[in-house]
């Protein structure tokens, strides 16, 4: 669990770093295009899976039995 964190953490920076450059620098297109493709959704999954909702010590079973209720 802390390695995935550690991940979502490392992409989300390279993620920010490479589209606010494109942003700054006058890159050619396609490499602003690449960074549209693959970082902006990179951006969006990593900062999704460190948000992510963790369950309650005494709710953890009933999400492991049921992971769908309450939805």
């Amino acid at each position: 669990m802390i390695n995935q964190k550690i991940v979502c953490i490392i992409l989300l920076a390279l993620s920010s770093i490479a589209i606010l450059s494109c942003l700054i620098i006058n890159f050619d297109a396609w490499v602003v295009y690449t960074v549209a493709i693959f970082g902006i959704p990179l951006w969006v999954l990593s900062l999704g899976l460190l948000t992510m909702a963790k369950p309650k010590p005494e709710d953890a079973d009933e999400r492991v039995k049921e992971p769908f209720t309450g939805y």
